[in-house]
């Protein structure tokens, strides 16, 4: 006979985390642990012998190193986007919100959905996520300061010293940048290297782009098919219709990456020019009458398929005549 699985709900925070964990009685008893490998072995303790799936949320950083721990004492660990709970909420007309409550629609989510289970992604790629995320703040302060420079330099009594200061700054973050990107390269060629010339090979998809992909789909490994990728990037069409009078425009719904998204937008300026797909795709769409930015958007679709099919057959951009 299967056993039935249990669901635990696990609602985490930077110093603790709430469990729900459902009785003999089918009632959910409530326990609180410590976010650190004490409170981690307590609850080991707690749901180990049993068949318990283990569901929270991606709590930013604060829940990885219970997932981690959880995943390698071999128990099944679902990580959820905390909007898809709070929507499951709202659906369940949910009026109380504490820890211990969100902790037990956590395990009703589970028990409901039954999402797929979490795996761990390998150290490398979370240095380089840790190390994009870093460059990405660095690339706001440095847009903050140049910003700041120019308003100071209208100024009808500028100051040499703030002027001069700002410069400083300025330069000293574009170094870091450069430091830091060239850090993140080395580490792709080191684990991706044949992949990394192959995205490049695309026309209008540069270094990096490349890197960026890379990092966000770890190896291409994270997706199964290119409807995935562009799903996750937050390039799928949103369509808003509602019976007969309501006909709205589609648009891409841009729940997802926004840098990347950014990125590719950008890179879909040259693909439209040297990439022979990308070329007739625009041009069809722009004799259709559509929108200049409609097309560049499909543009940007066909080349994270185009990245995707090279990744996935390990193979380069070929054009054919």
């Amino acid at each position: 006979m299967i056993k039935k699985c249990n669901y635990v709900g696990i609602d985490i925070s930077k110093l603790s985390f709430d469990v729900a964990l459902k009785n003999e009685e089918e009632k959910y008893s409530h326990y609180k642990f410590s976010n650190d490998l004490k409170g981690f072995k307590a609850l080991l303790k707690l749901i180990r012998g049993s068949q318990s799936i283990c569901v929270m949320e991606a709590s930013g950083p604060y829940y990885l190193n219970l997932a981690t721990y959880l995943n390698k004492q071999g128990i099944g660990v679902c990580v959820i986007n905390p909007l898809v709970i709070r929507r499951f909420c709202q659906m369940r007309m949910m009026r109380a919100k504490t820890d211990k409550k969100d902790a037990q629609m956590i395990a009703e989510y589970g028990k409901t959905e039954t999402p797929n289970q979490w795996n761990p992604e390998a150290d490398y790629v979370l240095e380089l996520k840790q190390m994009q995320a870093y460059v990405e703040q660095l690339n706001k302060n440095r847009t903050g300061f140049i910003r700041q420079k120019e308003a100071f330099s209208f100024n009808s009594a500028p100051s040499t010293l703030v002027i001069k200061g700002l410069c400083k700054m300025i330069k000293a973050i574009e170094k870091e940048i450069q430091l830091i990107e060239e850090k993140m390269e080395a580490l792709i060629k080191i684990e991706h290297q044949n992949l990394f010339n192959q995205l490049q090979s695309i026309p209008g998809i540069g270094r990096k782009t490349a890197l960026a992909l890379i990092v966000l789909s770890a190896g291409f490994t994270k997706f199964e098919n290119a409807k995935q990728l562009c799903s996750y990037v937050g390039l799928s069409p949103r369509i808003f219709e509602s019976g007969t009078s309501v006909k709205g425009k589609s648009r891409i719904c841009k729940m997802g990456m926004s840098r990347i998204r950014a990125m590719l937008y950008v890179c879909s300026w040259a693909a439209k020019k040297y990439n022979k797909a990308c070329i007739e795709l625009y041009d069809r769409l722009v004799a259709k009458g559509k929108p200049k930015k409609v097309a560049l958007i499909a543009v940007v679709n066909k080349l994270l398929k185009q990245a995707f099919a090279l990744a996935t057959k390990n193979e380069f951009y070929l054009e054919i005549n």
